[in-house]
């Protein structure tokens, strides 16, 4: 069975998934895949140039993080054309690695979701939620509403996940993954 955890930014996912590992639990992140595989991977490195250009790499060979930032807000679209280079290369190594449980931020909008058997969504209060991407990130409240909006509501996750975590400082998360592991 392949499992994924997900939920809106701030919700406190990898929160849950560092708890998972530390229960001896293998989490595949796809955050940190992305950016591996964006440096690694011969096919990403030619499409991502292609259709950035030539400065989607930097002379030393790492991702020019301003090119590729400047490139996805420019349109909806240059999104698209990024998610479709980097995306099936992700689901790959997810999918040859072995691991049954994956940590992704934006499942449903990946298509993610399809190569799993379950999904546990974990949630928060939004205005928890502000309050750690504000103090993670040091960036605004306006700033922080921006990229909460930019995701799908937490509503949405949580109707179409099989399981909920709720991560409010108020119920005991140690309870709630022990509960999930077992109903596993």
């Amino acid at each position: 069975m392949r499992i994924a955890v997900t939920g809106g930014i701030g919700s406190g996912k990898s929160y849950v998934a560092n708890m998972l590992r530390e229960r001896g639990i293998v989490v595949y992140d796809c955050d940190s895949a992305a950016k591996r595989l964006m440096l690694s991977s011969p096919a990403i490195r030619k499409q991502l140039t292609e259709a950035v250009g030539a400065d989607a790499y930097l002379a030393d060979g790492k991702l020019n993080k301003a090119a590729i930032s400047r490139f996805l807000l420019a349109s909806d679209e240059n999104t698209k054309v990024i998610n479709s280079i980097v995306h099936p290369v992700v689901a790959e190594d997810f999918l040859s690695s072995g691991t049954q449980w994956m940590e992704c931020a934006i499942l449903f909008e990946s298509g993610f979701d399809k190569l799993v058997d379950k999904v546990v969504c974990v949630t928060a209060p939004l205005e928890t939620r502000i309050e750690r991407i504000m103090k993670r990130d040091s960036i605004s409240r306006a700033q922080t509403l921006e990229w909460i909006n930019k995701q799908l509501p937490q509503e949405e996750l949580v109707s179409r996940s099989d399981f909920t975590i709720t991560n409010d400082n108020k119920h005991n998360l140690s309870n709630q993954i022990k509960t999930l592991i077992a109903t596993l």
